[in-house]
């Protein structure tokens, strides 16, 4: 695991300070160069927290992740570039479902002049880090707002406007890496889970916007959505726009009609939320 080669993989030359500008060119170099995806968990191959299989998977393969790789390799390399930085338990939209949420997200605390929030694994959320402050937070036209849930440990990140999901909690203490390898191996296995049942991949646009497929939908930015024809334009979508390839992907396209068919039938591309993929069946 070298430190160069990340960085090399995101296109950052001349090495990163570890202070704000840094952690700032990081963090947006990453999501502009590496995509979150779940084509692993679709093939049913491992998708855990171990790191030196995901600085494999994503630097030296050129894959992406789900946010427990994403962040994962990323507060490697910020704690290898001198970073204070700390893993903490998050969970996506603990607003509805609770305590029981808790673990379904890994998110980055760096202490720099004050506490940061680092997220590069959400797909669709921040692009840069932001203190960790209650309040609005804005990045041009985007606005998030971060919340201290009273009477709890926990705090709240509302996403921003039209972006799922819209909202996840998180605890700023070290995290509980038991119950994120545990809550993992369910989201990653169990059949009614989210990532098993849709297929998703997001990638934020260097010209701005974000790209989003779910399963045959794919919606760019500054063009119309559209349902994808066959398995020659999946395997080709996932390369041109997201940089993923492997031989593998034309086998899941069987799997992702069948998703398709079930959750949205024949309604046409205009009529199917952006990025949002269907809650679990």
């Amino acid at each position: 695991m070298q430190l160069a080669a990340y960085l090399d993989r995101i296109g950052v030359r001349g090495g990163v300070t570890p202070d704000l500008v840094g952690l700032r060119a990081l963090h947006r170099a990453h999501l502009q160069a590496i995509s979150y995806e779940n084509l692993d968990v679709q093939l049913g191959r491992a998708a855990d927290l171990d790191p030196a299989r995901i600085y494999r998977k994503i630097v030296e393969q050129g894959r992406g992740g789900w946010c427990y790789e994403m962040n994962g390799l990323l507060g490697w390399a910020l704690g290898e570039a001198g970073f204070d930085v700390t893993r903490m338990v998050g969970g996506v939209m603990a607003s509805l479902a609770g305590e029981a949420s808790m673990g379904s997200h890994l998110v980055l605390r760096v202490d720099l002049d004050r506490p940061y929030l680092v997220d590069v694994g959400l797909g669709d959320g921040l692009l840069e880090p932001i203190p960790i402050e209650a309040g609005t937070h804005r990045e041009g036209e985007r606005s998030y707002r971060l919340e201290a849930l009273e009477g709890t440990e926990r705090w709240r990140f509302h996403n921003h406007e039209g972006s799922p999901p819209p909202n996840f909690d998180f605890v700023t203490a070290p995290a509980d890496e038991a119950r994120l390898a545990s809550v993992c191996e369910k989201l990653r296995t169990d059949p009614n889970s989210l990532f098993v049942q849709n297929l998703i991949c997001i990638r934020a646009d260097p010209g701005g916007g974000t790209k989003h497929l779910v399963g045959r939908v794919l919606a760019l930015p500054r063009a119309p959505r559209r349902i994808l024809p066959d398995a020659d334009a999946f395997v080709a979508t996932l390369a041109r726009e997201f940089g993923l390839e492997d031989p593998a992907f034309a086998g899941l396209w069987p799997k992702v009609c069948a998703r398709h068919e079930q959750a949205y039938g024949d309604q046409p591309a205009e009529a199917i939320p952006v990025g949002g993929a269907p809650r679990p069946s």
